[in-house]
């Protein structure tokens, strides 16, 4: 099994006194790599909290409790003016999950929230302007992500972390988490959910294998495609990082996608090099370093990475398919295939397909 070397990432993080608290790299569904400063324990995910509500959709819409292309006002009409406006009338939950509402104010950011002396949010947020058409402008904004989390509670007539205990946290092995509500009880789902390091690399897991665990097909494989697919120009990013979002989740260049949450709690995604990349950290200032060191440490991941699969016949009609990956030579191929030979007695072995 091959491992990562995390010299470089270690140095820079005592050199730039960067306050990483956990580190976690997997790939080909082993741990290759890990950093554990302090004994891990929980902690605020922040904004990587949205991943979680976009993955509560994604079992909601599967369930047939609401579509991404039905109208805010189908399902919050008595929250809303009485006489909305012509953009609040077009505004989507597809909208919401994209950050393309277009409201004139980000809303229930971080400051914000300890100072608020409004008690329904979800009437507060309802009846702000909604300056832009949306869908046509992308701003940051945790009213779309809390207003989903709402929808879920409602049709469900459970908290948030109650619907997601059997369908997630259950089947990844996750003890219930504790996280933020809003002043009604309702749980928060911009922000606030309380989980570990390798709790949180669990959902990067899922994502990285199309929505299954186990052998079980927990999210629709669409889901995780359009989830962490650009589907809107951010004002936010730049060519190393990515400029686009997705469902609630970050793109970034070659195909990956992250869960963000503040002061640098990230969940990178890389399908391409079927790895997943998770941190936790306090880092209060300079998070744009932290997330450049976090990509040195991706950089070294190999970059060929095949898919073999090889029909062995079992009592005559069986057959199985092996997955080899992270192959970086001729050489080692030629070895690998030779061993399966002697392992089978199988000499024809199909290559389908070569990232």
């Amino acid at each position: 099994m091959k491992t990562l070397d995390l010299t470089a990432f270690t140095t820079a993080v005592k050199d730039e006194q960067l306050a990483v608290r956990g580190m976690r790299v997997y790939q080909n569904g082993a741990l290759v790599a890990s950093y554990q400063p302090e004994p891990e324990q929980r902690q605020n995910q922040y904004s990587g909290t949205k991943s979680f509500t976009s993955t509560a959709c994604a079992f909601a819409v599967q369930e047939g409790l609401f579509s991404l292309d039905d109208a805010v006002l189908d399902h919050f009409a008595a929250d809303a003016p009485a006489k909305p406006s012509e953009n609040l009338k077009k505004m989507k939950l597809r909208h919401l999950i994209t950050m393309s509402m277009g409201f004139e104010n980000p809303m229930l950011m971080g400051a914000m929230r300890p100072k608020m002396v409004e008690k329904d949010w979800v009437k507060f947020v309802l009846n702000a302007k909604v300056v832009h058409e949306p869908g046509t402008v992308f701003q940051y904004n945790n009213a779309g992500p809390y207003l989903l989390g709402i929808l879920v509670q409602r049709k469900t007539g459970m908290s948030l972390v109650d619907y997601l205990m059997p369908r997630l946290f259950e089947p990844l092995g996750i003890a219930r988490p504790e996280c933020e509500k809003d002043p009604l009880g309702n749980t928060f789902g911009a922000g606030g959910l309380q989980l570990n390091v390798s709790e949180f690399a669990k959902l990067g897991l899922l994502y990285l294998q199309k929505g299954q665990w186990n052998g079980r097909q927990l999210i629709p494989e669409q889901w995780v495609a359009e989830a962490g697919s650009a589907q809107i120009l951010s004002d936010q990013g730049d060519d190393e990082i990515g400029r686009h979002y997705g469902y609630l989740f970050w793109t970034m260049p070659d195909g990956a996608f992250r869960a963000d949450g503040k002061y640098g709690q990230y969940c990178i995604v890389l399908p391409k090099k079927n790895a997943v990349v998770a941190i936790n950290s306090m880092q209060i200032e300079d998070e744009p370093g932290l997330l450049s060191d976090v990509l040195q440490v991706i950089a070294q991941f190999g970059a060929n990475i095949l898919t073999i699969h090889q029909s062995i016949p079992i009592n005559g009609v069986a057959t199985l398919s092996i997955s080899v990956q992270v192959l970086q030579t001729t050489k080692d191929i030629s070895e690998m295939l030779d061993a399966m030979e002697k392992r089978t007695g199988v000499h024809s072995v199909k290559i389908l397909a070569k990232e």
